[in-house]
């Protein structure tokens, strides 16, 4: 494909997919704004060589409904600061009215237009609305890596009416670094998996196996993987249907000489909180009244060591609920040993929502190799699936 660094944009009305789809407090104001950092780079390449930027994406789940908690108007003010400009806010992402706006524009103008699925021909991939958005521009870029695994109107299908379009900046950044872990990785490569339950991660895990030296695996998910070896987790969680799973997992792991490490010990609570009595115990032997809520001190000093021998490292999923601070040590020690490795020559990559949260909470985010901005997508590309937004441009 053509490079976005050797194109000259000028007078070019340029449409940027970008993925706008950022946390907003009760009163609409921005708590997180790495998705809209992210999109700087390529938003400033496009208007630098005096292209018109017209910025498309989606905010939450409004399913075709107009709401003000919705609107990108509430991203407009950040954006603005960010690039240091004025920004212009459409309320709406096609017709003659946005159509005759843009045309208006001068060189080095940014437009932000309306949530595309205020409209629901978004998200089924109408090829009708998807003209309607080709219509307003000239090229096409596709910035927004953390929709690429839905076969969206904006960012599958609209491709077919552009001769000129690109990957984005951070498109390329994501692609480039996901095939630096998967593809060539330095051995040896460990993955560290988490999260609340197998159920979503599934594929992510068996293709990991398939590829990876160690995998760990923490978190809720952990309970059931101690439950089908037949220990007594209290009233921990876990996924009755995926006990058998789960002893394949193990038995796949085992099969292809991959060492697969489990907790040994677990932060367990009366109740699901930080008021309940809390005890640690063998991961093994937690009491009938107890549920897990972290990795205990032997695991962290277990996966520790495993990491700290790593030369590439893939992190999807908290080892706890790290959202309470009693429970937050395992996610923690484990983030901290990730940096440390990265610090000692170790490429590192982290994604998924709730494992950037946990990296940002800990102010590590300036230490490790690299954070994917996509969390479905992530795993889907590191499953070695094929990403229907990234299909569509090649």
């Amino acid at each position: 494909m053509n490079n976005i660094a050797n194109f000259d944009f000028k007078n070019k009305r340029t449409l940027i997919r970008v993925d706008f789809n950022v946390p907003l407090t009760e009163d609409n104001k921005v708590t997180d704004n790495s998705r809209i950092i992210a999109a700087i780079p390529t938003i400033k390449k496009v208007i630098s060589t005096g292209g018109i930027a017209i910025l498309i994406s989606h905010l939450g789940r409004p399913k075709g409904k107009k709401t003000s908690k919705h609107s990108l108007s509430n991203i407009q003010k950040d954006l603005e600061k960010l690039l240091l400009q004025p920004v212009a806010f459409l309320d709406d992402c096609i017709g003659s009215k946005v159509q005759s706006f843009i045309n208006k524009q001068n060189a080095g103008s940014v437009i932000v237009l309306e949530n595309l699925r205020f409209y629901n021909e978004e998200e089924i991939g109408d090829i009708s609305f998807a003209k309607k958005l080709a219509n307003l521009a000239d090229v096409y870029i596709n910035d927004a890596f953390g929709t690429a695994h839905r076969q969206h109107a904006s960012n599958s299908v609209i491709t077919q009416f552009f001769k000129t379009k690109f990957f984005g900046l951070l498109m390329q950044n994501e692609i480039f670094n996901l095939d630096k872990a998967i593809k060539n990785p330095t051995k040896p490569f460990t993955a560290i998996i988490g999260g609340a339950k197998i159920s979503g991660k599934i594929e992510i895990v068996l293709s990991l196996i398939e590829k990876v030296d160690n995998l760990i695996i923490g978190g809720g998910m952990a309970y059931t993987f101690v439950k089908a070896r037949g220990g007594a987790i209290g009233n921990s969680i876990y996924e009755k249907d995926k006990l058998e799973l789960a002893d394949r997992i193990i038995q796949k792991a085992k099969d292809r000489g991959v060492n697969i490490i489990l907790p040994t010990d677990s932060v367990n609570s009366s109740k699901f909180g930080e008021d309940g009595a809390i005890q640690t115990s063998d991961i093994e032997k937690i009491s009938p009244n107890y549920m897990g809520l972290d990795i205990g001190p032997k695991s962290i000093q277990l996966f520790k060591n495993v990491i700290q021998n790593s030369k590439t490292i893939i992190w999807n999923g908290p080892m706890g609920v790290f959202e309470m601070d009693l429970f937050s040590k395992g996610t923690e020690q484990i983030a901290l040993s990730v940096s440390k490795a990265t610090s000692n020559g170790a490429y590192s990559l982290v994604g998924g929502g709730d494992s950037v949260s946990a990296i940002k909470k800990f102010n590590l985010e300036n230490n490790v190799s690299y954070i994917s901005t996509g969390g479905g997508a992530m795993i889907e590309y590191l499953e070695g699936k094929k990403l229907p937004a990234i299909e569509a441009m090649l």
